[in-house]
């Protein structure tokens, strides 16, 4: 199917792996992702069926995947509708543009930003629309 198996890629070597246009940073997180499935300490099956802050958890115990990586992987694979992506520096600016604020908002302005506009459970919806507007 043509996915790799994390052992493929623990044995394979940075430099080939560099060679597919990967920076030194991505092999060290890519080879870390396949040690940890293939270790098991990271387990994928299941994934889907847990909640939005156990999915983050587990998925930022990977080295090079954070809250941002997670909330993306949330929206974009999972099609989780209810994904505010504090974090993203698109949400912010438009977050700005559109409330007139003077700065970019940090997290708990753009927590606040969502309750007060009842965008629950859509945060991820909300989100589009905010990408969308910088256009």
């Amino acid at each position: 199917d043509g996915v790799p198996a994390p052992e493929n890629i623990i044995s394979e070597s940075h430099e080939k792996l560099r060679a597919l246009g990967l920076s030194n940073a991505k092999v060290t997180y890519i080879k870390d992702l396949a040690d940890k499935i293939e270790n098991k300490h990271l387990n994928l099956r299941g994934l889907a069926n847990k909640s939005n802050e156990e999915i983050i958890a587990e998925l930022t115990k990977v080295k090079g995947i954070g809250p941002w990586s997670a909330h993306m992987f949330l929206m974009f694979n999972l099609a989780r509708l209810d994904i505010l992506p504090v974090g993203d520096l698109g949400i912010r600016k438009a977050i700005m543009v559109n409330y007139g604020l003077k700065k970019l908002p940090d997290d708990n302005k753009i927590v606040k930003i969502a309750r007060n506009n009842n965008w629950h459970p859509y945060e991820s919806v909300a989100s589009w629309y905010l990408w969308k507007s910088l256009e």
